[in-house]
């Protein structure tokens, strides 16, 4: 009696793995054993950029609410405090905006905390 071996499924695994290894650099895109080290660690790098990207978004808004901030005469925790304190719920992302493409409109949420 032949062995059992399921080649259709172990095929189509291995060829979804070369798939994601097209457009590697040398072996790392045709043999098998390489590619499937490259994708593994290329997956462990996609997840732990998307953990990365929040936090990198989160400082860029940050710096930039601090910069807006410094123009009115306050720091960004002064800032934030205030905010805190007079139950205005924006979020940085939409404080980053307003201090970046429409200074009126952050002059004006500086003006009201103050």
């Amino acid at each position: 009696m032949p062995r059992s071996v399921n080649a259709v499924a172990s095929r189509a695994r291995r060829k979804k793995v070369m798939k994601q290894a097209k457009g590697y650099f040398g072996r790392r895109k045709n043999v098998w054993t390489v590619a499937k080290n490259a994708v593994e660690k290329a997956m462990l790098y996609s997840y732990r950029g998307r953990k990365e990207k929040k936090r990198n978004f989160r400082a860029l808004w940050i710096m930039r609410i601090n910069a807006g901030c410094r123009e009115h005469g306050l720091s960004y925790s002064q800032f934030m405090g205030l905010l805190k304190k007079n139950n205005i719920e924006l979020n940085r992302k939409v404080l980053a905006d307003l201090a970046m493409n429409h200074p009126d409109a952050f002059k004006a949420v500086v003006d009201k905390v103050k």
